[in-house]
């Protein structure tokens, strides 16, 4: 119809302008008497019966267009009536179901009763340039809709192709009751007091400060319409709806800054943990994933809030101070206990690290079975020359010979076929699964325990029946001469001067010879828990020893630095060497020595098909944070993340986008004093 109109108009314009030509070239021809057509015409009658003739002809064209125009109406009402049928119009507004038929050029035909009920004339318009949305149903299949929005309601519209006829169905009362469902879910979440037992004591100035404290929570939550309850003395159980969830989020729960600010001139700073679960209907559900939620954010070293969607990735709040050293001789006797206990009531104990194993990640391990050898149980280390990093290789061979590597390890193969209903699996170093020695131990085995210090990310061994993580610690090896020294045990355990070693030149490698900042009191005494046990620091360092092509390999990495953010720089490695990951973190330790450098970030080829990116952080941006982005985890000033089938520039690019949107969130303010204890 747009056509014939467009044609008619056009017509309409040539022959108007040919009948005032003809009338303007009359009156000249008369005027001038040319043809002596005043002698022919000598009466104005005759010129009144010409005008007369050219407004019929105009009468008559008119007439000729509404005639066509009418039938052409008539024949799209027809084909409408054909595709929806007449008598069911009723049911289509009873139901608030728009049709509207367009022809091949995408102009409207026709609209049912619905859109001329509401004032929606678009009879003649192109429907793509009055809803751009709908173009996203041109190529979509049959079943596939777009949900736009007409004078404030909410239409779901679906387009069948071959009929040019769009269905739009008012779904504005299904969206508002959707909308107030979603606001109104309910969220159930924990909030827990880090460092409560530390500082509420007696003395009148730290009871004001957890007094400021738990004012804080009350003020925050009655700014959210929260609901707390205290059902501890450093807990609360929070009941909120998700609207209020969503308004939180926004803010990034200003709380724990606010805490910060209230607890920055302490000694020992409070902070907060906070689990909350959402998006399921069964509040038991919803509180086991709160608690979870809760585990994970003060596995990760607190100060943080972890928000668990079902079904859903973990999100993240907050991490903004580095985990407070919290570890005492009374807690550790008791980890210590509960492992001898769970290795004495095993059958066998199979000992694994993670994949790329290091010098901590065997270390760790060695001193584990240090353990299991005192409980006089059997015990093997998982144990692949291919996954296994060459220095520690090296130490590996250096400190043992052939037949006593071949009685302490056992390859991922042949370490299956010693996994029976009692035998105990322990883990160390390492907490996601994919990233173990052997992962199908772990689906094979029944009773696990992991023994770590980086922070737990989502990815977690499940249902392990012992952990151990513990964030604020500079390496497993730490953790493992803590548990060694301070158990209870009557002799004491016995540790050889060679485990021992090793176990040092793990502590030398994490902490970066005592240069990060993970480095605490506890640190200094495991060392010397190892130096009493024999640990030799000379020979340790000697395990860490670059080799010339090593050093000239770091410093060719080093050249290729760049600052893409005041006192962040970052390093990529050529893409044709394929570089030690323990390499990675050595270019990125001397990166940090440099001054000015607040954070480094170093990329580079670890395998044929995998890229990793390896993170130092001088304490001021929380490196672990942006990694996470990434894929990744690790600790607060040391963080790494490991990539599949890409290459050092989409890797850098990707670091680049994170550094661009996340980097202020992982900068830091002046970190409250007695960070580290």
């Amino acid at each position: 119809m747009s056509k014939k109109l467009r044609k008619f108009k056009i017509f309409a314009f040539i022959l108007n302008a040919i009948e005032i030509a003809f009338y303007i070239l009359f009156i000249l021809f008369y005027y001038f008497n040319i043809l002596e057509l005043q002698t022919l015409i000598d009466s104005p009658v005759y010129l009144a019966i010409i005008g007369a003739g050219l407004v019929l002809i105009d009468i008559i064209y008119l007439w000729i267009c509404l005639v066509s125009l009418t039938k052409s109406k008539q024949k799209s009402n027809l084909k409408a009536a054909e595709i929806i049928g007449s008598d069911v119009q009723e049911a289509y507004n009873f139901g608030m179901i728009g049709l509207v038929v367009v022809d091949d050029n995408n102009v409207v035909l026709w609209s049912n009763e619905l859109f001329r009920s509401r004032q929606i004339n678009i009879i003649d318009m192109n429907i793509f340039e009055w809803k751009p949305e709908l173009r996203k149903l041109i190529d979509a299949s049959e079943s596939d809709t777009v949900k736009v929005d007409i004078n404030e309601r909410n239409y779901q519209v679906k387009y069948l192709y071959n009929a040019g006829l769009f269905i739009f169905k008012d779904v504005t009362e299904y969206e508002e009751v959707f909308r107030y469902s979603k606001d109104h879910a309910p969220v159930i979440g924990i909030i827990m007091i880090d460092n409560y037992s530390e500082t509420s004591d007696n003395q009148e100035d730290t009871n004001d400060i957890v007094s400021k404290v738990k004012n804080a929570i009350f003020e925050y939550a009655k700014q959210y319409d929260v609901l707390l309850r205290r059902y501890r003395s450093d807990a609360y159980f929070i009941l909120c709806n998700f609207k209020s969830l969503e308004l939180m989020q926004q803010d990034s729960f200003s709380l724990l800054d606010h805490v910060h600010e209230l607890c920055a001139k302490e000694d020992t700073p409070l902070t907060l943990s906070i689990g909350i679960a959402h998006d399921f209907p069964d509040v038991n559900k919803l509180y086991d994933m709160a608690t979870s939620a809760l585990d994970i954010a003060m596995s990760r070293g607190g100060d943080q809030v972890v928000v668990s969607k079902y079904g859903s990735d973990l999100e993240f709040y907050g991490g903004k101070t580095a985990a407070q050293e919290q570890r005492n001789k009374v807690k550790v006797r008791v980890m210590a206990d509960s492992l001898l206990s769970l290795i004495k009531a095993s059958s066998n104990v199979v000992i694994m690290g993670h994949t790329d194993m290091d010098m901590d990640a065997l270390g760790s391990c060695l001193g584990v079975k240090a353990i299991a050898d005192y409980c006089k149980k059997p015990s093997v280390v998982v144990y692949d020359s291919k996954l296994t990093e060459k220095k520690t290789r090296n130490a590996l061979m250096a400190s043992f010979t052939r037949e006593e590597i071949q009685k302490l390890t056992v390859s991922p193969h042949d370490a299956l076929a010693r996994i029976k209903s009692n035998t105990l699996l322990i883990v160390c170093d390492v907490h996601r699964p994919h990233m173990t020695m052997a992962p199908k131990l772990l689906e094979k085995a029944t009773k696990v325990v992991v023994i770590d210090h980086h922070r737990r990310g989502e990815e977690f061994i499940e249902s392990p029946v012992f952990s151990y993580i513990e964030p604020s610690a500079s390496s497993a090896s730490e953790l493992v001469a803590d548990l060694i020294y301070y158990s209870s045990t009557n002799p004491r355990i016995e540790l050889p001067s060679t485990f021992a070693t090793l176990m040092l030149s793990g502590i030398f490698l994490d902490t970066n010879y005592y240069k990060s900042k993970s480095s605490g009191i506890r640190t200094f005494e495991a060392s010397m828990i190892l130096k009493e046990y024999g640990a030799d620091n000379s020979l340790a360092d000697d395990f860490l020893k670059d080799e010339f092509e090593e050093y000239s390999l770091i410093t060719r990495i080093i050249s290729t630095m760049k600052t893409p953010h005041y006192g962040i720089v970052y390093c990529v490695s050529d893409p044709k060497d394929i570089i030690e990951i323990a390499t990675l973190a050595k270019v990125a330790n001397r990166c940090m020595a440099l001054k000015g450098v607040n954070a480094c970030f170093v990329i580079g080829n670890t395998g044929e098909k995998e890229t990793r990116i390896s993170a130092r952080s001088d304490g001021t941006i929380n490196v672990q944070l942006l990694v996470e982005k990434l894929g990744g985890g690790g600790h607060f000033t040391s963080a790494a993340a490991a990539f599949r089938n890409s290459t050092p520039a989409k890797v850098e690019q990707m670091l680049l986008d994170v550094l661009n949107e996340y980097l202020n969130d992982a900068r830091l303010a002046e970190q409250p004093k007695g960070g580290k204890n």
